[in-house]
């Protein structure tokens, strides 16, 4: 008898913890504590990142397309399953680097590093000051688990270039699988603008984050086809994705999605041309510049389109400047003034991280609200990547976001011109370009609070960091040496 215990004691192991598992299921669906069936789930993803790190990290990205926001507490609302595997992959990898202090010390370094952590740190500070000091900390440590995995952990991972091809294609397969279902729903619904605007549902709330997500992937996905490494039914397969992309882009009616693409082109044409960084910065200076300066002429003007949204491609052209009528530019334009009103307020630490979406209703005037404006603060925030984090960061906060773009910017463009190897060279050029559709979307939107679009961000900006840190760069001239 007791040769047989010892001979099955696996098997009686295993029925003895499903048998405990069962009761305590019972046990808990009667006392209503369902949040706690995630604690099998939750041994599972520990065990994964303790002995696959970096499988860990493709298998969040991989989950990120399809995950849906959940209220798993009252008042605590995440989205699952990727929010709670990238606190416990944030815990894992701050221990790994305690146990084993293996972590490349030239990412801490990094120009593109140093300003992130500033970043951080003025979060902190400002969540300090804040109106809600509850909803900033909890937006700060939501920004904590969003960065870590994605850029700090990532960086060190993205050592080996394998890994980024890898990274990108566990986004790209859920994303391609999303912009599929989406692209079906379409069909027979064109004349009905709202249901289009909707057709991404649940995956994606919005069909401007459902846009940007795509433009975000187009300039890479199309290195991808015309890499030396792509051969075969691997091109065949890497076409197919960027025919997808722009089959979703098209259909997702983001104005601004559309226009990141333009600018990403353009920018193209200008790096290909040999332009100097600080060139590009003059001209986008005059055009803001200019802007102001003539922007009651330029307001006339446009306050004269009366096109509002359309299904039709030419007609949702055009509507991009109709700022009389279209609810969509009205509403930005109602969240921009209220934004500027709680600026000027407290330029230096502003409202607080976070906390602009709730405080904003009582900074609208009645004569700038639109149809779908809301003093509840359930419709999004300020949308602008830069007006934002003025309004809830101040002056600082808004300086680090334009610092973070463009170092990252004029790093990807360096790696592209001075690396020796030709396909590390364009691939810099391209996840920089993917990069700069997100940085001119953000001067519509802003999303980076959001797993959806984090996750390929701070991905991305971890590959510009990972290629200017380990790939090889060319001999410099002759005449820069010293002697």
């Amino acid at each position: 008898m007791k040769e047989w215990f010892k001979k099955n004691s696996g098997l009686l192991i295993a029925v003895a913890v499903a048998a405990s598992y069962l009761v305590a299921n019972c046990y808990l669906l009667k006392h209503d504590f369902y949040w706690l069936y995630m604690l099998p789930l939750a041994g599972l993803a520990i065990l994964l990142f303790v002995l696959k790190f970096e499988v860990g990290l493709m298998t969040i990205a991989l989950l990120t397309p399809f995950a849906i926001d959940f209220a798993l507490l009252p008042g605590m609302e995440l989205s699952m399953p990727v929010e709670p595997m990238m606190i416990l992959f944030t815990v894992m990898f701050f221990f790994r680097v305690l146990v084993e202090p293996s972590y490349d010390r030239r990412i801490l370094r990094h120009p593109i590093t140093i300003v992130v952590l500033a970043q951080l740190v003025w979060f902190v500070v400002t969540s300090c000051t804040s109106k809600l000091p509850m909803v900033s900390f909890k937006y700060f440590a939501a920004r904590l688990w969003f960065v870590v995995p994605f850029f700090f952990a990532a960086t060190h991972i993205f050592h080996n270039p394998k890994r980024i091809r890898q990274f990108f294609w566990c986004y790209a397969i859920a994303l391609i699988t999303v912009v599929l279902i989406s692209t079906i729903k379409t069909v027979g619904n064109f004349s009905d603008l709202q249901t289009l605007h909707r057709v991404m549902r649940p995956f994606y709330n919005d069909h401007t984050a459902y846009g940007c997500v795509i433009a975000l992937f187009i300039p890479a996905a199309f290195y991808f086809i015309f890499s030396r490494r792509s051969r075969g039914w691997a091109r065949v397969l890497y076409l197919a994705l960027f025919v997808l992309l722009c089959t979703g882009l098209m259909f997702s009616y983001s104005r601004a999605a559309w226009i990141s693409v333009v600018a990403a082109i353009g920018v193209y044409m200008a790096v290909r041309m040999g332009m100097k960084i600080k060139w590009m910065l003059v001209f986008f200076g005059l055009g803001v510049g200019g802007f102001f300066y003539y922007q009651s002429d330029v307001l006339y003007k446009l306050s004269k389109n009366k096109q509002d949204s359309s299904y039709d491609l030419a007609g949702q052209v055009k509507s991009i400047s109709n700022i009389s009528t279209d609810a969509s530019n009205l509403e930005r334009l109602n969240r921009w003034a209220s934004a500027m009103r709680m600026f000027k307020e407290n330029p230096v630490m502003g409202c607080g991280p976070g906390t602009y979406q709730f405080l904003y209703a009582g900074y609208q005037r009645s004569y700038q609200l639109s149809v779908i404006s809301t003093n509840s603060g359930n419709r999004g925030n300020a949308h602008s990547e830069y007006i934002g984090p003025l309004t809830e960061q101040g002056i600082p906060g808004a300086a680090i976001v334009l610092a973070l773009f463009m170092i990252t910017f004029a790093t990807g463009v360096r790696v592209y011109r001075t690396a020796a190897d030709k396909s590390v060279a364009n691939m810099a050029l391209a996840f920089t370009l993917s990069l700069l559709t997100y940085y001119v979307h953000g001067v519509f939107n802003n999303f980076l609070d959001t797993d959806k679009l984090s996750v390929p961000f701070w991905g991305f900006t971890a590959v510009i960091v990972a290629l200017d840190i380990y790939c090889a760069k060319k001999d410099p001239p002759h005449w820069k040496t010293k002697n």
